[in-house]
């Protein structure tokens, strides 16, 4: 198929200069882009003094976890209000990332359509009919990785790391698949909130997009996932090199070991606010390349229903 892959990269730069609003909504959308990591440790046997100390140590221990004890029953609000924020604080990033994804597709369908202006608060409103598609169709993939992932993490961890390397091959073979995955979700959400479908239709979509055009896709993924790791490392790098200058002042330093922590720590909170902005004009940039290339691929007939919302 003959796909202008400038043209979508070209465009995609011009709508989100054009309507800097749309860098909200890429900060938003960052809020779900998160990701975590886990790590292990290991311990170190000592000499027949530490076996006769066994006992004073298992003490210890017995009375650490009763004064723990005791101070969650005299403190346990202090442990309901972390509970109840932290829930909060994770609904909160949920939803501002779900809207984020939406108002990002639905700004570049107007900017797209020939709509001059874009204001933030009605792409927002605009954003929240889709809210709970766009979420379930995220909470449908999740599921479905965490039942792919979690048997072989298990699997990994209570065979002390030995069933990672016998199941190398079925991670690397994963890996693909993975993106695959994603490249058919971002299809999939731009179908939910372009053509107005529901969550397994969208899916559908998606994945008919894909398949009918396999090629600018892997290519399109490829460029914008490439892409956006070589400037995410760019971007970050004047957060980095505080970070790491501490830790090598750390390792080397034989009097006051506050300055360089302190530093990297003025530096952090300095950066951090352009660290947001240029992520969110990064998420906002790539979310408007797939909404771009799905409008290219689909073709979709101009339908009334959305016009008239967008106009509403």
């Amino acid at each position: 198929m003959d796909f202008d892959f400038g043209n979508v990269l070209r465009r995609a730069w011009q709508i989100i200069w054009k309507h800097k609003v749309l860098w909200i909504f890429g900060i938003f959308a960052g809020c779900s882009r998160g990701g975590g990591s886990g790590g292990g440790g290991g311990g170190g046997g000592s000499g027949g003094e530490g076996f006769t100390n066994q006992p004073q140590f298992g003490d210890q221990i017995e009375r650490s976890m009763d004064q723990l004890g005791r101070w969650i029953e005299q403190n346990l609000w202090i442990i309901i209000v972390l509970v109840v924020a932290f829930v909060l604080l994770v609904l909160i990033t949920i939803f501002l990332g779900t809207i984020g994804r939406v108002g990002l597709i639905r700004g570049t369908y107007k900017a797209e359509s020939g709509i001059e202006s874009l204001s933030f608060g009605s792409l927002f409103q605009e954003s929240l009919p889709f809210f709970w598609r766009v979420l379930g169709l995220s909470l449908l993939v999740g599921l479905a990785f965490l039942i792919v992932f979690i048997p072989i993490i298990l699997f990994g961890i209570l065979t002390a790391g030995v069933g990672f390397a016998c199941l190398l091959p079925l991670i690397c073979v994963l890996i693909p698949i993975t993106w695959a995955v994603m490249a058919v979700i971002e299809q999939a959400n731009a179908a939910i909130v372009i053509e107005n479908l529901g969550i397994l239709a969208g899916l559908q979509r998606g994945w008919e997009i894909c398949r009918s055009n396999l090629g600018p896709i892997i290519i399109m993924a490829l460029i914008l996932w490439i892409g956006s790791a070589i400037v995410g490392i760019v971007i970050a790098i004047p957060i980095l090199v505080p970070i790491l200058l501490a830790i090598f002042g750390l390792a080397t330093s034989e009097g006051d070991m506050r300055t360089p922590l302190l530093i990297a720590g003025i530096c952090f909170v300095i950066y951090l606010p352009v660290l947001i902005l240029l992520s969110g004009i990064l998420t906002a940039y790539i979310q408007s390349a797939w909404a771009l290339t799905f409008i290219r691929l689909a073709k979709p007939p101009e339908s009334s229903s959305i016009v008239d919302l967008a106009n509403a």
